[in-house]
């Protein structure tokens, strides 16, 4: 093998600022791979079959795509590029769709499926979620192997799904039946944001996301407000108790067995999250959430309760009636040690001990599931030092991430660890209008995966 390590990264730094990164970012952005409408299926085998294969195959990838094991669902590109049995192979992960463009929504000049660069910021559907955060991997992998001459020195197995915007539907049952062509020492991906932009971050797992309706039916239809108003029972208002019950008005929760035992965060979890900032998007409610907590134990180290929608009546052509109904999906985020399976039940206990057993509790399931790899494995120390060797300064772990990845799909079927390396950030209004990365986040993430790269050839621990 020929080349250095500060040339790998000065490769993958001189094609950031050459613009080739830009253009190719444009690229996937203009495939308007959303899996969230059917119409759009298409584009999302589109995104495998015209942007990636291609790429994968142009760096000695051998690749396929394979139909997802649930019908309803879109595609998975799986590729390997193997050097050797002895060396360490490495799992990198993404997901090609996207949530629905929300064309109206964006500002004028702006728009989902065209990457625009504005005030040092580039827009464009994906571009943080999740299309520019897995370009940057390959972009980065592409240098390195330019710099020695074609070869690494490890072995990589990519996995690009199109199902992560509805659940990472039919994956679990993918990754389970293909144990083999996915087998690795551990998973290196990105996704999700930085704990600050200023701070280079790691992530060893994330929190799983569990959704269920509070839903209140109490008659046909609606009855006349003027009549009935006073007399009858309104559900909304009622709904809005049995809500209150849940969680007070500052946000903590009053469910006990939502949260970690003991109402405590594990001391291993709050040592590594000592110090920890939480920046970069609005700013966090003073006295919000858990009393005692910092902002990142709040987010990283333990459960949050969340009201994603409510509706009662008509809400866009009110008219005089007491609604039939009052219904509200609701979310709860967990870190691993907090009991899913108890959730419902828990709640429904709650509920009925304060005198709300008309709210019926519907469709309660977990989304994704909660996962976490100890901080101070030898993988994630391994990369945390990589890391900071390319990059010249600290970078803060966190034992999981605060959103939802299915991280648990790898580390349940393949044994891997988890060592997730986020580029973006919480303001970059992903799943909303005007979504963007920010250049100087991926320009730096260029530099620290090409140190990745690079050094797994030069060594890595094994399991």
């Amino acid at each position: 093998m020929s080349g250095t390590r500060e040339g790998a990264i000065a490769r993958a730094l001189q094609h950031f600022d050459g613009g080739g990164f830009r253009d190719t970012l444009a690229r996937l952005v203009a495939i308007p791979s959303t899996s969230q409408d059917a119409a759009f299926a298409p584009e999302c085998r589109r995104y495998l079959a015209d942007a990636i294969a291609p790429w994968a195959e142009r760096l000695g990838f051998a690749v396929a795509i394979h139909d997802n094991p649930e019908p309803a669902a879109g595609p998975i590109l799986t590729a390997r590029r193997d050097e050797g049995a002895h060396l360490p192979t490495v799992l990198l992960y993404g997901h090609g769709d996207t949530v629905r463009g929300l064309d109206a929504e964006w500002s004028a000049g702006l728009g989902p499926w065209r990457l625009v660069e504005r005030d040092g910021r580039w827009y464009g559907r994906g571009t943080a979620d999740n299309k520019g955060q897995h370009a940057v991997c390959l972009a980065a992998l592409e240098a390195v192997l330019a710099e020695r001459g074609g070869r690494l020195g490890a072995n990589v197995v990519l996995l690009i799904e199109t199902s992560e915007e509805r659940g990472s539907r039919g994956l679990r049952s993918f990754v389970a039946a293909n144990r083999a062509r996915l087998a690795a020492d551990v998973l290196i991906a990105s996704d999700g944001p930085r704990v600050s932009p200023e701070v280079p971050t790691i992530a060893t797992g994330t929190r799983g996301s569990f959704h269920f309706d509070l839903v209140l039916r109490l008659r046909p239809g609606g009855v006349h407000s003027g009549h009935w108003g006073g007399l009858v029972t309104d559900p909304a208002i009622r709904l809005a108790h049995a809500l209150a019950a849940i969680a007070d008005a500052r946000g903590r929760i009053l469910v006990e067995e939502w949260l970690p035992p003991g109402r405590r965060v594990p001391e291993s979890v709050r040592a590594a999250l000592a110090g920890c900032p939480v920046e970069g998007g609005e700013a966090a409610a003073e006295g919000w959430g858990e009393p005692g907590l910092s902002p990142a134990e709040k987010i990283f180290g333990w459960t949050s309760f969340i009201v994603l929608a409510m509706v009662s009546g008509q809400p866009e052509n009110p008219v005089n009636a007491v609604a039939p109904s009052a219904r509200a999906h609701c979310q709860i985020r967990y870190t691993v040690d907090a009991d899913p399976a108890r959730f419902a039940p828990a709640l429904r206990a709650h509920l009925d001990s304060r005198g709300f057993p008309d709210v019926a509790i519907e469709n309660g399931a977990v989304r994704m599931a909660a996962s976490r790899t100890d901080p101070a494995h030898p993988w994630v120390l391994w990369a945390k030092a990589s890391m900071e060797r390319s990059l010249g300064r600290r970078v803060q772990v966190v034992p999981n991430a605060a959103g939802g990845l299915p991280g648990d799909v790898f580390a349940d079927h393949l044994g891997v660890p988890l060592v997730w390396v986020p580029q973006s950030y919480t303001g970059c209004r992903q799943h909303g209008p005007d979504e963007h990365l920010l250049p100087p986040l991926a320009r730096e993430a260029m530099a620290a995966f090409a140190g990745l790269w690079w050094d797994l050839g030069e060594g890595a621990p094994r399991r």
